[in-house]
């Protein structure tokens, strides 16, 4: 397979990159016949959230989407599958759990350590090579750079990976050490004057894999994540896109991203 048909880099001029590395929903067939069937419609996908950052391109921004879906890899999980949430239910690397807790394989069909392997290569490297690389040229265009991980997950009704309701919208900064405390606080200021929609700083997702390991202020990299509850864009039930949800939470968006911007 050719590596670049596993992602979409649209290329900007601003020195913004979004990466939206659970927006694949694809799985290939050979693979889908080793899953469960409640788990062949990667049912963990972060829906819509490409569509719902459309926008992004006309603010300069770069645009990195992949092709597959996180139950081949999950590009926001490192490489060696250390836990980001130690004592907490998370997923893995190729992931064998579900959201709901179910079973992703049919008995006795998980990957094996050499199938977990040669999916890190086929899958999980290029996608990273493509934002490190975007990175360091946007960075060495501007001088500094910001990524901004878009993720989605249905906000209530997991109890699996968490209690009760998540907030609307949460920024994760891994606990501020991802991005400058100027940039937290433009972010911050953003999300507390608008009042549509409720939010958390570094809650339950605090960023994950990509956010982390990328994020180096210091070094003129910034890393932002922000996980944003389905419901508020989308219907959760029907998992259809809903544009008037979606048109309500964009400007928001906007102005969070227009806050990465700023100097």
């Amino acid at each position: 397979m050719d590596v670049m048909h596993s992602y979409r880099l649209d290329q900007g001029s601003a020195p913004l990159l979004v990466s939206l590395p659970h927006d694949g929903s694809e799985i290939p067939p050979a693979l889908a016949e080793r899953m469960q069937p409640p788990a062949r419609s990667a049912p963990d996908t972060d829906w819509h959230v490409s569509r719902l950052y459309a926008f992004a391109r006309g603010l300069g921004a770069s645009v990195l989407v992949p092709r597959y879906s996180r139950y081949v890899v999950d590009l926001n999980r490192p490489e060696d599958d250390t836990s980001l949430y130690p004592g907490q239910n998370t997923t893995g690397l190729c992931p064998t759990t579900r959201f709901d807790g179910g079973p992703v394989y049919l008995e006795g069909q998980e990957p094996s350590a050499e199938e977990v392997a040669t999916r890190i290569e086929r899958y999980w490297r290029p996608y990273h090579q493509a934002l490190r690389e975007e990175l360091e040229r946007l960075r060495g265009e501007h001088g500094r750079v910001v990524l901004w991980e878009g993720h989605s997950i249905r906000g209530s009704g997991l109890p699996f990976l968490f209690e009760g309701r998540l907030p609307d919208l949460n920024l994760g900064t891994a606990a501020g050490t991802s991005c400058t405390p100027a940039l937290q606080q433009r972010l911050e200021t953003v999300l507390a004057a608008q009042d549509d929609y409720d939010w958390v700083a570094n809650g339950r997702f605090k960023g994950g894999h990509i956010t982390r390991h990328y994020g180096r202020p210091d070094e003129g990299i910034e890393a932002v994540q922000m996980e944003t509850s389905q419901r508020c864009y989308m219907d959760e039930a029907t998992g259809e896109y809903d544009e008037a949800k979606a048109a309500r939470l964009q400007p928001v968006l906007g102005q969070l991203l227009e806050a990465t911007l700023a100097r």
